[in-house]
């Protein structure tokens, strides 16, 4: 079944709350309003995660809103000496007490408590602003700083829209953005990550929908710059039915190619390589982790379980018009998640 690509805006929802108008598209064409929901609060899934490239250091930074169990979570991966900081502030039952916005291209996120300050925002032409102070973060430090992520001109995102077959009411709306520049700073106690324009990196990760009671995700993504060019690619699969749009496009000078279904072909071990292949011959690339992260989450009879890995990824893609691209070293992320409820 060919993949159906949504150009205009479009009600993701009908007038009694069920999902509708599944597809794909280059932009936020889907429009979600989780009041028009008619199921239980604690299967409403939202979430709004950066994940950022400096020269030397990965930072994620995550909110999530999963209806049982909601939290903040703020990582630094330092990538020369395999070093990783976490802290994870839980709110159990948070129910939408977030407010997480409706859209992936207006409002803010801000989420204040004495332990943790984040603010999430959305901001004129694309541009983002992200602000973090955590006053204890990792042993005997804090957390302060100040990014800026700014779109490529004429950028096209990810956005998807997908049911799950055995499910009702169960859908997945969710953006990939992974072309942004940023800039800023971001200090640990006294050491600072510094982020300049070519040679810091950012994607945003974007996601609302009513969650199925078994799902499991795997996802990988990249960005940075090859042969001059600005380059990023979002690939993955979960339990949805995606075959009206899948997960998968490179991106190149934040412009959309699309892609069909991708296979990941994972070793074993996974900090092993990884392969990735498309059916349609358009994508052929090899993942390097260098290190791994794993977390899980226990909130009654909800549990989340992911497994996150750092690396390089280098490889081939044929482009809309039929050119190939070959990229080396765009740093990334791969995941396994799995949730239950």
């Amino acid at each position: 079944m060919p993949q159906t690509e949504i150009d205009a805006p479009i009600a993701a929802l009908d007038e009694f709350g069920r999902p509708q108008n599944f597809g794909w598209a280059r932009s936020q064409c889907f429009l979600y309003n989780h009041d028009q929901l008619l199921v239980s609060r604690r299967r409403i899934s939202e979430s709004d995660r950066y994940i950022l490239f400096s020269p030397a250091h990965l930072v994620v930074l995550e909110v999530l809103d999963n209806g049982y169990m909601g939290y903040i979570c703020v990582s630094i991966v330092s990538l020369k000496d395999k070093k990783n900081t976490t802290e994870t502030f839980v709110s159990p039952f948070s129910l939408g007490s977030f407010d997480l916005p409706r859209s992936s291209d207006t409002g803010a996120i801000k989420f204040k408590h004495k332990k943790c300050f984040i603010n999430f925002a959305a901001m004129e032409e694309g541009v983002r602003l992200i602000k973090a102070d955590i006053p204890k973060f990792g042993r005997h430090s804090s957390l302060r700083g100040e990014v800026v992520l700014t779109p490529p001109p004429e950028a096209e995102s990810l956005v998807t829209h997908m049911p799950w077959r055995d499910e009702e009411n169960a859908f997945c709306c969710s953006r990939r953005s992974p072309w942004y520049s940023v800039e800023g700073v971001i200090q640990i106690g006294s050491a600072e990550i510094i982020f300049t324009r070519g040679s810091g990196w950012g994607i945003f990760d974007w996601s609302r929908g009513v969650r199925p009671r078994r799902d499991f995700r795997f996802w990988a993504a990249g960005c940075g710059q090859s042969s001059g060019r600005q380059t990023g690619f979002s690939v993955g699969f979960n339990s949805a039915d995606s075959s009206l749009g899948t997960e998968n496009a490179f991106f190149l000078d934040g412009r959309l190619h699309k892609l069909d279904q991708v296979t990941f072909h994972i070793p074993a071990n996974p900090l092993d390589s990884w392969r990735f292949s498309s059916n349609d011959s358009r994508l052929e690339m090899i993942f390097y982790p260098g290190q791994e992260w794993d977390e899980s989450h226990q909130m009654i009879l909800y549990s989340l379980k992911r497994r996150q890995l750092f690396g390089t990824f280098s490889g081939r893609a044929i482009l809309d018009d039929g050119s190939e691209f070959d990229f080396q070293d765009l740093k990334g992320i791969a995941e396994r998640r799995k949730s239950r409820l």
